[in-house]
């Protein structure tokens, strides 16, 4: 902080009425001050912020981890109930994330999803899609009929993720626009987070591919074996060893 005395003020710049050099002095003084302390405050503020970002980066979703708990208003069967991932424990969780309600390619994913929720809970796991829409924004688009774009009474819960915070903290944020991207995350019974995708908007998701990757998945829980590209349930697996592994190799040929 640097402050002018009147004695400087005098002898430096030559004034020599002593009230106007007082005057000038004190009125330095207080800017002097008011710099410092917002400059204080800024600083702490910023200091803040940082270690407030570190927080909430230890609870980013990351592959392999613990997912990051949730929970939040969401639409399931007309009705509107507090959902978290706890309710999903001992469970495999598929989180379908997408933009926005009332959109195009949005309800054709999730009716999609909808239509074969079944065989996801036959093998022990469930569907939600999440977005950043209010509930009651959900609960209007679900009463729409199918054949006018809406989801016409969807089968798996949709969670109002209103404050953006779970779309944040799942990496799926597009902060231009302040609506998810496509993200598809699967967590398994143990409430760890195995598949993480995301994609651009334009592009809509498979449900054959997210019920290969949870198959894939429990099978290697399973068994402790590796699945190779393009697995499906019943196709050979890969022993994770350099002996063993080469009993799968061994079928395979090479191009001539």
């Amino acid at each position: 902080m640097f402050v002018l005395s009147t004695r400087s003020l005098s002898t430096r710049f030559g004034f020599v009425n002593s009230a106007i050099a007082t005057t000038l002095t004190q009125r330095n003084f207080s800017d002097s001050r008011t710099l410092y302390q917002n400059n204080f405050t800024n600083s702490i503020r910023e200091v803040s912020n940082v270690i407030k970002r570190r927080f909430e980066d230890g609870k980013m979703a990351r592959i392999a981890k613990p997912a990051p708990n949730w929970e939040a208003k969401a639409v399931v069967g007309g009705d509107v109930k507090t959902l978290s991932l706890k309710d999903f424990a001992s469970k495999y969780l598929v989180m379908v994330f997408y933009p926005l309600d009332f959109t195009f390619v949005c309800p054709t994913e999730l009716i999609a999803f909808s239509d074969r929720v079944q065989e996801f809970r036959d093998i022990n796991t469930e569907v939600v899609g999440i977005s950043c829409d209010s509930h009651h924004a959900h609960i209007a688009w679900d009463k729409i009929p199918k054949n006018q774009g809406g989801l016409g009474g969807i089968k798996i819960p949709l969670i109002a993720d209103l404050k953006k915070e779970i779309t944040r903290r799942y990496g799926c944020l597009f902060e231009e626009t302040g609506h998810p991207f496509r993200g598809t995350f699967i967590i398994d019974d143990k409430g760890t987070l195995r598949v993480a995708h995301i994609n651009d908007t334009e592009i809509g998701r498979s449900v054959d591919e997210t019920l290969r990757l949870v198959k894939a998945i429990q099978f290697a829980n399973v068994h402790g074996e590796v699945c190779p590209a393009n697995w499906k349930s019943g196709d050979r697996t890969i022993i994770p060893d350099p002996k063993k592994s080469k009993e799968y190799f061994a079928q395979l040929k090479d191009d001539k």
